[in-house]
């Protein structure tokens, strides 16, 4: 068994209605599944990606509303990238954010990686970084030129204040294997699968007080299995080293299993498919509220509490 790379990951925001305009319409994102969170149905549970929602670009955002500001800390998923297709292309994003009033940082070098920081509405902590060459699959109905655009999910980084229990952790129970940072051990990096940046884990230790999660903080990361039968082993294989998982869940676009890190930060191992094509086709994804079986029954009262969200500008991606 070996994972392929990161499947998605999964923030908090506390207002749908400002989160949806800055993925869709300024980072030019497409919104592949507009949906509710399963354990409380009257607030969103939104999917951003590439032109199908492949996993690896999947960004997803629970919304809690009136939720207070994530406090940075330790043993937490401190930073979450985003991959363009050059060095120039963080050029023009670094004007494109100057103009849209995003908060970002100068361009910089990271590991060996060209990058751009920036922080979404709620604080969320970000990077874009340039991978030349990978292979693409951006949303052809953004705003954002082809050429700059957003492809998928970049290496995440965990900040804890023990490496070696993750480190041991992602080595021997996830089957990580560990590679030059080129950083004087600064930070720890490990890859998966067939590589890539969309396959990295950054593993950087710090002291202090642990995160306070709110607003803006990530949630969770996903890594990649093939199918469900695959997914049945992993939570064996975890459960056999004394890692306690979810079981199997059935998340209606894939199936998952959660667990901890020795730090206490949220893992899932999610499948492949069945994907979102299964209740929209491709060329309606994300335009109508999409509720999993067990929650359909309850479709006209959800519909009838859930706030709309705004159209796109200009009439894009609707």
């Amino acid at each position: 068994m070996e994972l392929k790379g990161i499947h998605h990951i999964s923030s908090l925001t506390a207002n749908a209605a400002v989160n949806l305009p800055f993925y869709r319409d300024i980072l030019g994102m497409r919104l592949v599944k507009t949906t509710v969170n399963q354990d409380n149905p009257f607030y969103y549970h939104l999917f951003y990606g590439d032109e199908t929602g492949s996993p690896g670009s999947e960004l997803t955002f629970f919304e809690i509303p009136n939720l207070a500001k994530n406090h940075a800390g330790t043993d937490s998923i401190s930073l979450v990238s985003l991959l363009v297709p050059s060095e120039e292309a963080l050029d023009y994003w670094r004007s494109r954010f100057q103009e849209f009033g995003v908060e970002h940082d100068g361009i910089s070098n990271r590991y060996g990686y060209s990058v751009l920081g920036f922080r979404d509405r709620d604080g969320h902590r970000m990077q874009l970084m340039a991978e030349p060459g990978a292979e693409r699959n951006a949303w052809s109905g953004s705003t954002v030129p082809q050429a700059d655009a957003i492809s998928g999910l970049g290496p995440v980084q965990l900040t804890v204040k023990d490496t070696g229990a993750t480190e041991r952790f992602l080595e021997e129970i996830l089957g990580f294997v560990k590679k030059d940072s080129g950083d004087e051990g600064k930070v720890r990096m490990f890859t998966t699968g067939s590589g890539g940046r969309g396959s990295e884990v950054h593993l950087l230790e710090q002291d202090g007080p642990k995160e306070r999660q709110g607003r803006g903080g990530v949630h969770h990361v996903a890594f990649r299995v093939n199918d469900e039968a695959e997914l049945d082993k992993w939570i064996d294989h975890l459960e056999s080293h004394g890692v306690k998982t979810s079981g199997s869940i059935d998340r209606h676009y894939f199936r998952s299993t959660y667990f901890h890190d020795p730090s206490g930060i949220l893992f899932e191992l999610a499948t492949d498919g069945p994907g979102f094509e299964t209740d929209e086709t491709r060329d309606r994804l994300g335009r109508n509220l999409s509720l999993p079986p067990f929650l359909e029954g309850r479709r006209g009262e959800i519909e009838s509490k859930i706030k709309p969200l705004p159209e796109a500008r200009g009439g894009e991606g609707k």
